[in-house]
């Protein structure tokens, strides 16, 4: 389960991917290169959250990456793909039970490392840090130092995921630290064209090789 755990990890952006981005942008990332894919909608929209959804889960299974669905235990359940946590999304535990023991399942741990002892007893898949850079998706969320990642390679052996502001010039120092996913919405996505996120994945990808 966890071979797989490692590189570019998208995460999708309502706002930013909205007027018929979200899928030819999530596809070109997906050929880029990148490994897993995070759908993430805030919005009380449930048709349209299934059937963006399902939508990413063929193309993800098209180009052999992982579905994620961000916190939403039942849409994940209904369409048999990964999920994330956060610290107030409900119980990972319970997640796990639900889902089985295969399903991808990460968990948010801030800067936190009581939270990722807590997110690992409870079955956390990754575990996932940050923000470790400024970022336009949680400008308020709790910082994370790059020294952070030495401590976290130390003491587990999950793969660790490094969110929060990371651009093509930061990720390198992030992965050299022991980050095994970089995840990516802006530097990613907030592109021109489905073309140039194709470029970007790839240029993400390149730096794991």
């Amino acid at each position: 389960m966890t071979a797989a755990l490692r590189g570019l990890y998208a995460i999708t952006d309502t706002p930013l991917l909205a007027d018929g981005k979200l899928l030819p942008y999530a596809e070109a990332a997906l050929i880029g290169g990148a490994r897993l894919l995070q759908y993430r909608d805030k919005s009380g929209d449930a048709v349209r959250r299934l059937d963006e959804a399902q939508a990413l889960a063929e193309l993800c299974q098209r180009h052999g990456a992982t579905l994620i669905i961000n916190d939403d235990l039942e849409l994940a359940a209904h369409l048999g793909v990964g999920l994330h946590l956060g610290q107030t999304d409900g119980s990972l535990a319970a997640a796990r039970a639900r889902l089985g023991a295969e399903v991808v399942i990460g968990g948010t741990c801030h800067a936190q490392l009581e939270l990722a002892e807590r997110a690992v007893a409870e079955g956390a898949s990754y575990i996932a840090f940050g923000r470790f850079f400024n970022s336009n998706t949680k400008p308020g969320a709790p910082a994370a130092t790059v020294e952070l990642l030495d401590q976290v390679r130390a003491r587990f052996a999950q793969p660790i995921v490094a969110i929060g502001g990371v651009t093509l010039d930061n990720a390198p120092g992030l992965i050299a630290r022991g980050a095994s996913m970089v995840a990516v919405i802006h530097a990613l996505f907030a592109a021109d064209s489905a073309l140039e996120v194709q470029d970007r994945a790839r240029a993400f990808a390149a730096l794991f090789d």
